[in-house]
């Protein structure tokens, strides 16, 4: 994958509005209810926070500036994981797993949650939502984990980054390591992202959406004698 040339192409395609005129008109019935809106909400605010950390964190790796790369790299992640998260709950109301109310209390929790607001939703740890994406996607955790050790003054943010031990001379040389220790392999994480993103955003949304706006159609009277959402 092209890194470069495939965010410019995305940079172009970016959504660029809702219509909830739009969505009526593909079912009156379904978007009613404020669950799927906010699916749709969801998959285009982590498009849009994904694009803009992955252009960012590829400024930064080709300035060789590794660390911030590697920080934002991390949040993309997050981002992405948000994404799987929402799919992977989609698929548990389709399969009567997950109850259509506790999806709904989700969404909102994803979207608007928060941990400085007291009047909202409180937002999920989103180590949580990684855990549950890691069941689908073996690895990502680990990843993650990795990044963030660059992310925080651990050991690996200081001591690592920053210091070269010299043991013939018992002397501790101070540089700027990160570019040497890490920039190899910028590229290949963020394609791993990208390309995540990528079958989640246009394969595996569009096709659950498709089934939860049938699903929920089907299961309209049920629903509205619960009301629910």
């Amino acid at each position: 994958m092209d890194v470069k040339q495939n965010l410019e192409q995305w940079r172009g395609r970016l959504v660029s509005s809702i219509p909830v005129a739009g969505l009526i008109s593909r079912s009156a019935v379904v978007y009613k209810w404020k669950a799927p809106f906010r699916a749709w909400m969801l998959r285009e605010t982590v498009a849009w926070r994904l694009v803009d950390l992955l252009d960012q964190s590829f400024v930064l790796h080709e300035l060789r500036h590794a660390l911030g790369a590697r920080i934002l790299l991390r949040s993309a992640f997050e981002s992405l994981a948000t994404l799987i998260y929402l799919n992977e709950m989609t698929r548990q109301v389709l399969a009567g797993s997950m109850n259509f109310n506790a999806f709904a209390d989700r969404t909102s929790t994803l979207l608007l949650g928060s941990r400085n607001n007291p009047d909202g939703p409180k937002s999920m740890n989103i180590v949580t939502v990684l855990e549950k994406c890691d069941k689908a996607y073996p690895g990502l955790l680990a990843l993650y984990g990795e990044l963030s050790e660059s992310s925080h003054p651990s050991y690996q943010g200081l001591c690592r980054g920053y210091t070269k031990i010299d043991h013939n001379e018992y002397e501790t040389h101070f540089s700027n390591r990160w570019n040497e220790l890490y920039g190899n392999s910028h590229l290949r994480q963020m394609t791993l992202c990208m390309e995540t993103f990528h079958h989640e955003y246009n394969t595996v949304w569009p096709d659950l959406m498709t089934k939860l706006e049938a699903w929920i159609e089907a299961n309209d009277a049920t629903l509205e004698a619960a009301k629910t959402a």
